[in-house]
């Protein structure tokens, strides 16, 4: 059984707590869709017991039945190692209620549909039915964790734990602890993550948290660039596919900032204002490296520990990445259908505008 402790002042910091503590053994994932089925498909590989719960019995056994099935289409595809889809079948229970399946949990996966009063709803039921000791987290993309905490009784086992989507394949999870959230809880799951091949970071608690943040304003401004008529959908995918975001998956954008060049940034930011307004301008941080003459890797500072001594190495081992991401992408072939802004399907109507 899971032992929980709370901090003095209930409080976890960002990057204070460590892995560690009793070793999670059942799980209860309560909503058995695309993101619950597959936070279960990676815990029950990890070799974990895993109860599915769902608004009836017989969608619980449904899901079951279609979990393992994806997970032998999986494997046969090369996608999970050899003999994970029989590790699934064997970990994987339907449970006739979700009292049922979150009563002998040491762990407790809340994915639910994205609505507050629902989560709040499950999540009380999940508090009143589970062991006081459980450990109970919610898979919100966007709603703040403090904003469901009040429905778990013994808000100190309870957090965020943000899977990306498909969760069977995404490696960064985040981990959002509550203002009430114990250093414990937030240790055991940064273990039961890392135990499941995930790579965990935990963030402050705000709406969207880091990533969906981020997500969302990147798709903002690309509905942006296509409401004006710059690009068309397909065009702008198929650029940020080519281009920062096939960086992104070897440097973040502060290691890229740092390697580009922060002055070069700067200037950049200086046109966007212009044209674009306070939106796009220069953030303040970067600003006040830049007058400090702190230009990234080139002047020995920036926002990440790249300097003048590392950045060749970096630089090297970057490249060496990007081939060989290139070369990935290359023998997994184009999307079905292939890529519409390189079938010449799109992007005449504005050709025509513009030459017209």
């Amino acid at each position: 059984m899971v032992q929980l402790s709370a901090t003095p002042d209930h409080q976890v910091s960002r990057g204070e707590a460590r892995p560690g503590g009793p070793t999670i053994r059942r799980v209860a994932a309560v909503g058995s869709g695309y993101m619950g089925g597959g936070i279960a498909q990676v815990l029950a590989i990890a070799g974990l017991d895993v109860a599915l719960a769902d608004i009836t019995p017989d969608e619980a056994a449904r899901a079951r039945d279609r979990l393992v099935g994806q997970a032998r289409q999986f494997e046969s595809d090369g996608l999970i190692p050899a003999g994970a889809a029989d590790t699934v079948a064997a970990r994987l229970t339907a449970a006739g209620s979700l009292e049922e399946a979150v009563a002998d949990a040491d762990y407790v996966t809340e994915a639910v549909s994205e609505s507050a009063p629902v989560k709040q709803k499950v999540l009380r039921r999940i508090g009143a039915a589970a062991s006081p000791h459980a450990i109970i987290a919610t898979n919100t993309s966007s709603i703040p964790i403090r904003s469901l905490a009040d429905a778990v009784s013994a808000p100190e086992r309870f957090l965020g734990v943000h899977w990306m989507n498909p969760a069977p394949f995404v490696p960064a999870v985040e981990v959002i602890p509550g203002e009430h959230t114990s250093f414990a809880v937030v240790g055991v799951v940064l273990a039961l993550l890392r135990r499941a091949g995930k790579r965990p970071v935990t963030v402050g608690d705000a709406a969207g948290f880091v990533v969906n943040r981020l997500q969302f304003a990147l798709f903002r401004e690309a509905a942006a660039v296509v409401a004006e008529g710059l690009a068309t959908p397909a065009e702008v995918d198929l650029l940020v596919s080519g281009s920062f975001g096939f960086r992104l998956p070897v440097l973040g954008p502060f290691a890229i900032a740092d390697m580009a060049g922060l002055d070069v940034y700067a200037g950049a930011f200086q046109m966007l204002e212009q044209a674009y307004g306070e939106r796009l301008s220069a953030p303040e941080a970067l600003k006040e490296l830049v007058s400090a003459g702190n230009f990234g890797a080139k002047s020995g500072k920036g926002f990440t520990g790249i300097d003048d001594r590392t950045a060749e190495a970096v630089a090297t081992w970057r490249d060496r990445a990007y081939v060989a991401l290139a070369r990935a992408l290359a023998d997994a072939g184009p999307p079905p259908g292939g890529h519409p802004a390189e079938t010449g399907a799109v992007g005449r109507g504005r050709i025509h505008q513009q030459t017209s």
